[in-house]
């Protein structure tokens, strides 16, 4: 019984992020498979979602760190939990939340790892390089090296999410006035400005590697199929796949695919003697951005952040170049 009731219980919480909340699918996969977790947990000391308390919820965080789990993702199944008691509270089908007054664990606060700035460089001039190595074979090889080189360029630039990268659409680039819209988390829409270099990549792309990409061949069902090609028959030519919306596109104008994105960060970074994902070039972009003086809430606008306090990760490193600017120009911080 306990399985159906826990089981009731998500399924109504999950419309409620789906359709009040508006939350993308990615989100809410999130939120289900944390929650699923703890009601597991629950499961085996004979408990429900319903019936929890604050014990339980300590008990389950002590259990995922003695798994060597990290401390954000701790922090993040924390936060799932917060979450449903509170719609649970808020719907009156609990008089009490079991996660009230328990922090956040200290780990959350933990920066998450980023790029040196020339490992961000080798990373980025990578696809280029592959290209000129003749490391790409392909008759597209190009395409897809501007097409490359136009993301890492983006993820690093304006600090965006994979699922953002994947869903940018033509529209949403407004290169001649040097900016980005876009949709984060829940439907959020932000504009995001692009530096020299990312517009560079990206117009070359738009130039020389995205219609290349949105051609696809069809296969010519006539019998005269070959003698057609060789006289420029029509139905034996190429067509445009370019009716595609969507910024970035595979081969044939099909929709990239998130896993794709992951596959060439990791290949790309291969040059930089480290393994990064497209979260590490987010991660750089708004380490290397508070290193180099922006304020938390320019940080949190372009990250897409909904609370300063997502941003405040980065705090220290805003400390440690206040203290060098303090050291470096107060009078009486410097020893005599």
């Amino acid at each position: 019984m306990a399985p159906e009731a826990n089981a009731r219980v998500l399924s109504g919480f999950l419309d409620y992020l789906r359709i009040e909340k508006g939350l993308a699918a990615n989100s809410i996969s999130a939120y289900t498979t944390d929650i699923l977790q703890f009601a597991e947990f629950l499961e085996k000391h004979k408990r429900l979602l319903f019936t929890a308390r604050r014990n339980d919820v300590r008990e389950f965080l002590q259990q995922l760190f003695s798994h060597q789990v990290d401390g954000r993702s701790v922090g993040r199944k924390l936060s799932a939990l917060r979450h449903l008691y509170r719609y649970l509270l808020l719907d009156k089908r609990i008089d009490h939340d079991p996660t009230l007054n328990i922090e956040s664990p200290r780990q959350w606060k933990v920066l998450p790892k980023s790029l040196a700035r020339d490992e961000v460089e080798s990373t980025l001039a990578s696809p280029a390089t592959q290209l000129a190595n003749g490391h790409r074979s392909s008759k597209d090889a190009a395409a897809l090296a501007a097409r490359d080189r136009a993301m890492l360029e983006l993820l690093y630039a304006g600090a965006l999410r994979v699922s953002e990268m994947v869903n940018a659409t033509l529209e949403d680039l407004k290169l001649e006035s040097g900016y980005m819209l876009v949709r984060g988390k829940g439907d959020k829409e932000r504009i995001v400005p692009l530096g020299k270099p990312a517009q560079d990549a990206l117009s070359e792309y738009l130039a020389q590697g995205r219609n290349v990409l949105a051609e696809r061949k069809v296969k010519d069902p006539h019998p005269l199929a070959k003698n057609a090609r060789r006289v420029g028959h029509p139905s034996a030519l190429a067509v445009t796949g370019g009716n595609s919306p969507f910024l970035f596109i595979a081969r044939g104008g099909r929709r990239l695919t998130r896993q794709r994105v992951w596959q060439m960060v990791g290949e790309s970074s291969i040059a930089s003697g480290r393994h990064a994902s497209p979260h590490m070039l987010r991660h750089s972009c708004a380490t290397h951005m508070v290193e180099n003086g922006a304020d938390l809430r320019t940080v949190q606008t372009i990250l897409g952040h909904a609370d300063i306090s997502t941003t405040q990760i980065y705090t220290h490193l805003a400390l440690d170049r206040l203290r060098t600017v303090y050291q470096k120009h107060h009078p009486r911080a410097k020893a005599k």
